[in-house]
């Protein structure tokens, strides 16, 4: 009986794309749960969970984004500058006023894997604020999620 191989899909034959996603309007969690997926390659027939084969994204209107219930009152981020007393904590509103990129990127961060594979498919997401990106000459499809 002959046994059938797996094929593991080879990173010089797969070719990324680059999609648009507006983010005006949407729900955090749900966006930044889709967009994950697409950076992982979820999306692909060749889905390997050790390589990248995600697409790249970009995300306009990061400042429209929205939460349900109390959560811009309530949520809050932290961040730790090493030094005893350095505890920054900021809530989301204040950080989507000053800062609403971030807010995408920190979700985005928490659903990839947290190795040196996520750190690189990080680096294929960009955020802004904005309708307005320099992304032009990728042709980016525009992807309704």
């Amino acid at each position: 009986m002959e046994r059938q191989r797996t094929t593991v899909p080879k990173l010089s034959r797969t070719e990324g794309k680059w999609y648009l996603v507006d983010a005006e309007g949407k729900v955090l969690g749900r966006l930044a749960s889709r967009v994950a997926a697409i950076l992982r390659g979820k999306h692909r027939p060749e889905f390997t969970p050790h390589l990248d084969l995600g697409d790249h994204v970009i995300i306009i209107n990061a400042d429209k984004i929205r939460v349900t219930g109390r959560k811009a009152q309530q949520r809050y981020y932290l961040r730790y500058s090493g030094y005893p007393g350095g505890l920054k904590k900021i809530t989301f509103a204040k950080l989507m006023h000053e800062q609403p990129e971030k807010v995408l990127y920190h979700a985005i961060q928490g659903m990839l894997p947290h190795n040196r594979l996520g750190r690189k498919l990080l680096k294929k997401v960009r955020i802004y604020a904005g309708p307005n990106h320099p992304h032009q000459a990728q042709k980016p499809e525009p992807l309704e999620i």
